[in-house]
């Protein structure tokens, strides 16, 4: 058969250990071209890539010519590799021999054309930057090179044009987590010191990861979280509920955050910023829980200390109230106060004056002529008036405890004014400093996701 004639022709004498040309100063250039088929994994914490390549050579074997016309027309054969020469053409960035497929042929034309084609699983070292997980864009480098022939004896060049090579997605598995955007390609000349120049061909392959499960699985718990918070300022800060609704978000944040620790990628070098965006919010919401036990601290103030102080009052209820637009209470406080006061005079007024009375009907005090006893209904008299006496100081004691009683309602309805006023103040610095860190993670995220 032809193929058995042409196989003992062209290696009865063939030397695989010399490269192939008849001339030692002729340079063999070795075109390479690969394709990503797909992407196996990306360890952040190890900074390892691996991807699996269909990785293509072509070279030109000088002792491997033949005439088709001797050989019944057939001018391609496959031959074995381990027969023939073969370039050392190696990855630099390799950290682990993957599970590549051995495949034991080349095809060779009658010109001396071999084609090498097989495909390589590359673990390859990568730089890898997580900040902006999961909005993050990879850049990985294959560099391949000879690892012992310099530029005079292997040159390397691409099999393809660049632009063919770089948006070429035509076997890529496009249904994981990361999505294929291009694959550059660089040609350069490299050399040690004191040394012969190599040539190297390096492949940059850009991949960028699809957010969409970390953004339901992270950020929108996260989200929806944050958002009871700034609901829970609604319930009343007097009623206590508040306090414990809020403590109930946190230990469910820190729940959330101890179940999602094992998505996050940790690397030695730093951390992702929704590692950070979710400290912030961790300390948002210790701040909010924070604020409310100062404002339920001033509603109970008034056991401690009565009244509210002035410059309080002038910084509260008149300038925060006016700037939040929050109507003021102190008006109606102050006529309350006001009312009271005119009513407590009132009443002391007339209680004097009947005290006054009393007293200048003290039959003590009548003159009579001559020597008169006091009769029994003298005694009665007497008697009376220092019982009236008796109940007009109950009274009075009475009067005071209800003047006492209602400063110290007007004590604490000024200390709920002042906490209300407090409150809704810093709820809306509260609100604001959430909506900006929102905004500003939202505009780098996007921004990221755009570049």
């Amino acid at each position: 058969p032809a193929l058995c004639r042409l196989s003992r022709y062209l290696l009865s004498h063939y030397q695989k250990g010399v490269r192939p040309v008849q001339d030692w100063r002729t340079t063999t250039t070795v075109a390479i071209d690969l394709m990503v088929y797909a992407i196996l994994s990306v360890d952040e914490k190890n900074q390892v890539l691996t991807t699996y390549i269909w990785y293509r050579q072509h070279w030109t074997d000088e002792f491997l010519r033949w005439d088709p016309a001797h050989f019944d027309n057939l001018t391609q054969i496959s031959l074995p590799t381990e027969s023939i020469w073969v370039p050392d053409i190696l990855i630099n960035e390799f950290v682990d021999v993957g599970r590549s497929p051995h495949v034991p042929y080349v095809y060779v034309g009658h010109h001396g054309e071999v084609q090498n084609l097989k495909p390589i699983q590359v673990m390859t070292a990568c730089s890898l930057d997580i900040y902006n997980f999961p909005f993050d864009v990879q850049n990985c480098s294959l560099t391949f090179t000879s690892w012992l022939h310099h530029i005079r004896d292997i040159n390397l060049s691409l099999w393809r044009q660049p632009e063919l090579v770089q948006f070429d997605r035509s076997v890529f598995m496009n249904q994981g987590e990361w999505e294929l955007l291009h694959v550059l390609s660089h040609f350069q000349e490299f050399s040690l010191k004191s040394s012969d120049s190599y040539a190297e061909m390096k492949f940059y392959v850009v991949i960028r990861r699809r957010p969409l499960f970390y953004t339901v699985s992270l950020l929108l718990p996260s989200i929806f979280l944050m958002l009871m918070d700034i609901v829970g300022f609604y319930l009343p800060p007097n009623s206590g509920e508040r306090v414990s609704f809020k403590v109930t978000l946190l230990l469910g944040y820190s729940v959330f955050l101890i179940i999602v620790s094992d998505t996050l990628p940790a690397t030695a070098v730093g951390t992702p910023l929704i590692g950070v965006y979710f400290v912030v919010c961790m300390a948002l919401l210790v701040i909010s829980l924070a604020e409310t036990i100062l404002i339920v601290r001033l509603l109970h103030k008034q056991d401690l200390q009565p009244r509210v102080p002035t410059w309080l009052k002038h910084l509260l209820l008149e300038r925060a109230a006016v700037l939040l637009c929050i109507r003021n209470g102190r008006k109606f406080s102050q006529s309350r106060t006001q009312s009271s006061d005119i009513s407590g005079q009132e009443e002391n007024n007339d209680s004097t004056a009947k005290l006054s009375n009393y007293g200048h009907e003290d039959p003590r005090e009548c003159d009579v002529e001559g020597d008169v006893t006091p009769t029994p209904a003298f005694s009665d008299q007497v008697e009376g008036s220092a019982l009236m006496q008796g109940v007009l100081r109950e009274t009075a004691a009475i009067r005071r405890l209800l003047e006492r009683r209602e400063e110290l309602r007007d004590a604490a309805r000024d200390w709920l004014h002042v906490g209300h006023v407090l409150d809704v103040l810093l709820f809306r610095a509260y609100l604001v400093a959430v909506l900006a860190y929102a905004i500003t993670l939202a505009t780098l995220w996007s921004l990221w996701r755009d570049a």
